[in-house]
C-alpha cells in the first residue's frame, strides 16, 4: 500500500498511507545497495511502499520508493563527499532568518536560495524576531526586501513571539507542502509553536557565549497543517553545504543572472574577468545587486576544481 513519510530517525521512518493511519517502518536491507549515494536513501516527503508485518498492529516494511518530484539536499554533516537529502516531493521552501540574535548572514541565505533553486523548489524568506529589532534592524531588513523581492523572491516580517505577521505566511503555506529551514536559534519552533499551539514542540534559547542557537530538532519531521497542507521542519544547520553543483551552473540559480547570460560574449563565461560579460556590466549598472554578486563569487570560490 502506498504511504508518505512523515519522520526519519536513520533506520527507522514513521509513515502515513492513504487512510491517515501511522505506521512504523524499516527498510529492506537490499534497497540500501540500489544505487543510492545519499546518506539517507528514504527521506521525508518521499512516497513508499509498505507491507505490514502479519504479527504487529502498525509495523510495515518499506519495500518500495516512488520517484521523486524534487529533493532538496545538503552536504552530509559527516560525510564531506556525499549529500544528505533533506526532504523529498515539495512545493516549496520556506527560510526563517533572522536580524540578531542570531544574526543570519546574507551568503547563508544565497545559498539557500541557490539550492532551492537547483532543486525546482520556490523559495520564500521570513524574517522572525522583528520584536527584537531597533532601527538599525529595520533599516538592514527593508535593504534586504528591496533586493531579493526585485528579482522574484517573496519576504515577508514577522515576530513568532508576538504572533505579528505571522498570517500572511499562514496563507502562503495553505494547500502545500513547505520544507521550513534556518539557522538553529532564529526561531523556528517558535513558529511552529504558532501554528500548532497544542503540540508545544521543544524552543531553546539561544547560547549566550556564542550568540548560535541549539540545535532543538534532530531529525526531519512533517506535520499536518490544520488549514490544509504540511508543513516539513527540518534540524537547525549552521552552513549550507550546496553539493553536486558546476562552476558553470551556478549563475544559473540566480534569477537575476540567468537572465542576462545570453548576452555574455563568451557562452563559457564565469562572469570574473572574461571580456563582453553581461553579469560585470549589470553589476557595475546597479541592475544586479553588488551584494548578491559578491554571494555569486563566495559560491563560486567554495566550489572544488575552481579556474578562473
Amino acid at each position: 500500500m502506498k504511504a508518505i513519510v512523515y519522520k526519519s530517525t536513520g533506520s527507522w521512518y514513521t509513515v502515513k498511507d492513504e487512510a491517515g493511519k501511522f505506521w512504523n517502518a524499516r527498510m529492506k536491507g537490499v534497497m540500501k545497495l540500489d544505487g543510492i549515494t545519499s546518506t539517507n536513501p528514504v527521506a521525508v516527503g518521499d512516497i513508499v511502499e509498505i507491507e505490514s508485518q502479519a504479527d504487529t498492529d502498525n509495523s510495515a516494511i518499506i519495500d518500495a520508493i516512488h520517484s521523486r518530484n524534487n529533493y532538496i539536499n545538503r552536504q552530509s554533516p559527516r560525510h564531506k563527499h556525499q549529500h544528505h537529502i533533506i526532504a523529498a516531493n515539495l512545493d516549496q521552501s520556506m527560510l526563517v532568518a533572522t536580524l540578531k540574535e542570531p544574526k543570519t548572514s546574507q551568503g547563508f541565505i544565497d545559498r539557500f536560495l541557490v539550492a532551492s533553486e537547483m532543486y525546482h523548489v520556490k523559495p520564500f524568506i521570513v524574517f522572525n524576531k522583528s520584536d527584537l529589532y531597533k532601527q538599525k534592524e529595520l533599516d538592514k531588513y527593508e535593504g534586504w526586501k528591496a533586493m531579493y523581492e526585485a528579482v522574484g523572491y517573496k519576504v515577508f516580517l514577522v515576530s513568532a513571539e508576538k504572533k505579528e505577521g505571522v498570517e500572511e505566511v499562514l496563507e502562503m503555506m495553505k494547500n502545500k507542502i513547505t520544507l521550513i529551514s534556518g539557522h538553529s536559534g532564529v526561531g523556528k519552533s517558535s513558529f511552529l509553536n504558532v501554528v500548532f499551539p497544542d503540540k508545544e514542540l521543544k524552543t531553546q534559547e539561544v547560547s549566550g557565549w556564542s550568540g548560535k542557537g541549539q540545535h532543538t530538532t534532530t531529525f526531519a519531521e512533517m506535520y499536518d497543517l490544520p488549514f490544509g497542507g504540511s508543513i516539513i521542519d527540518t534540524p537547525g544547520m549552521r552552513e549550507f553545504g550546496l553539493v553536486d553543483i558546476d562552476k558553470q551552473e551556478v549563475s544559473h540559480y540566480f534569477p537575476e543572472m540567468k537572465e542576462r547570460l545570453n548576452n555574455c560574449q563568451f557562452n563559457n563565461c564565469l562572469h570574473f574577468n572574461e571580456p563582453g560579460c553581461a553579469i560585470k556590466d549589470a553589476t557595475a549598472s546597479g541592475q544586479i545587486h553588488e551584494d548578491r554578486y559578491v554571494s555569486y563569487v563566495n559560491i563560486m570560490e567554495s566550489i572544488e576544481g575552481k579556474s578562473y
